[in-house]
């Protein structure tokens, strides 16, 4: 079927052009995420298990590390995630609290070393309902910015173009750490 012959909720042609990513819905779904009612371990429990290289670790603390997000916003998006399997910030010690800052702050520097980010986003998601898609485990987010990062690709096309393999930007941030 072509473009041309999909048509919006008036039954009309709507001019949009698709990217179709059908995959995503068994993630959605629940697939490789651990969700109540499925046996899906906890990714952020089982990262630090591998080797830095295949686990996309850039750098390990005592209470916590720094992974490249597998879905990210833009490139260098980081999260920093306490070893502890905990939901809330309010769960944490205060070294795990004062190392998750710590690091982030350290994130940011390297990350403007490496790729001239203008600018960050961070944040946490408290709890599943504020979109957190590993609620169980508390995590960092850190999203560097830069102006026009959000092209006309995301805008009118609802893609994300992302310029570097997460490997090689893992490995670019973890020799600037």
């Amino acid at each position: 079927m072509s473009n041309e012959e999909i048509v919006g909720g008036s039954g009309m042609p709507d001019g949009w052009q698709r990217l179709w990513a059908p995959h995503r819905l068994d993630y959605l779904r629940g697939e490789n995420r651990p969700l109540d009612g499925n046996d899906v371990p906890c990714p952020f429990c089982h990262i630090p298990t591998l080797s830095d290289e295949d686990g996309l670790i850039v750098a390990r603390g005592t209470h916590a590390y720094v992974v490249m997000n597998l879905y990210p916003y833009n490139p260098g998006h980081l999260l920093v995630c306490a070893y502890r399997h905990v939901a809330d910030l309010t769960d944490l010690t205060l070294d795990e609290r004062h190392e998750i800052s710590d690091m982030s702050a350290h994130a940011m520097k390297t990350i403007r070393s490496v790729s001239k980010a203008e600018g960050f986003n961070l944040g946490m998601n408290q709890g599943a309902i504020s979109g957190a898609g590993v609620a169980a485990h508390i995590h960092q987010h850190v999203v560097p910015r830069w102006s026009g990062d959000a092209n006309f690709m995301p805008i009118i096309g609802k893609t994300k173009v992302l310029p570097q393999l997460l490997t090689q930007t893992r490995s670019e941030l973890a020799a600037a750490w």
